[in-house]
């Protein structure tokens, strides 16, 4: 991954908007995309596939708070209102009209929760995003980098149960050459990560096992080289659980997003 750590340039909002200019696209980069090391990775990916591509898109830089999802979950819920006005102040002062993002509690809070304040945008999970633009014609493959590996896929609990997205994740991966594999629980009978609902930030509850370890033992009993995510947080549970199994040095825990940079040339 050394190549996804060369430096990028991105365009701040307030930069463009104030010569006039109105990108197509919010890139909402999310806490983890900016403050996580493993996942800063990921937006390194996902913003280098913006630029390839040519989108009109900025990020909101030091004006992007939390989208108050994490505070909701946790039942602080004048914490969670607080953050929704101050963001849809924000994003309407600019005109915002589509939001991407590679968080899909985000994504669930933008396009489910936000317009209960009139914060109404066209919300677009980065993977529905990928695969438009493969569909288009937009991206083709490059390398063969995962043309012998077996992938399977997790399902994040807040693109796919609650926001019945389960297609689009895996529609990018048949681009890429390789062999798909699912766990034996998928789609919507896939089991969480752990992590979403305010659980990350919690003590780990009683019970003979922890999820993020269940889960992870479910990946690898697909025999996948690859475990691919497309969320933060499942990222953090499944590269955890690698670690744990002693299996991070053999079986590697992919965003979708690093997976087509790599496969695309990126």
């Amino acid at each position: 991954m050394e190549k996804q750590k060369q430096k990028v340039n991105v365009p701040v909002i307030a930069d463009l908007f104030a010569k006039g200019e109105k990108p197509e696209y919010l890139f909402w980069v999310g806490s983890a995309g900016a403050f996580d090391d493993r996942y800063k990775n990921v937006t390194r990916a996902f913003v280098k596939i913006l630029t390839c591509l040519g989108v009109s898109y900025a990020v909101l830089g030091t004006e992007e708070s939390s989208t108050g999802d994490v505070a909701r979950r946790a039942g602080n819920e004048m914490l969670f209102q607080m953050q929704a006005m101050m963001n849809i102040e924000i994003l309407n002062g600019y005109e915002v009209k589509k939001i991407i993002t590679c968080d899909p509690h985000a994504y669930n809070t933008f396009k489910n929760e936000y317009p209960q304040f009139d914060g109404n945008y066209q919300v677009i999970h980065h993977t529905q995003f990928l695969k438009e633009q493969i569909e288009a014609g937009n991206l083709k493959v490059r390398t063969d980098i995962f043309d012998k590996k077996i992938i399977t896929y997790h399902d994040p609990c807040y693109l796919g149960r609650a926001n019945g997205e389960y297609a689009a994740p895996r529609k990018v991966l048949d681009f890429i050459p390789s062999e798909k594999i699912e766990m034996k629980r998928n789609k919507s009978d896939a089991l969480c990560c752990g992590a979403g609902g305010g659980q990350m930030f919690k003590e780990a509850e009683k019970g003979d096992k922890e999820i993020f370890i269940e889960r992870t033992e479910e990946a690898l009993a697909t025999g996948a080289d690859v475990i691919a995510t497309a969320c933060p947080y499942c990222m953090t549970m499944i590269t955890d659980g690698l670690k744990y199994k002693d299996k991070n040095d053999v079986v590697k825990n992919y965003d979708i997003a690093e997976i087509v940079a790599l496969s695309f040339g990126i």
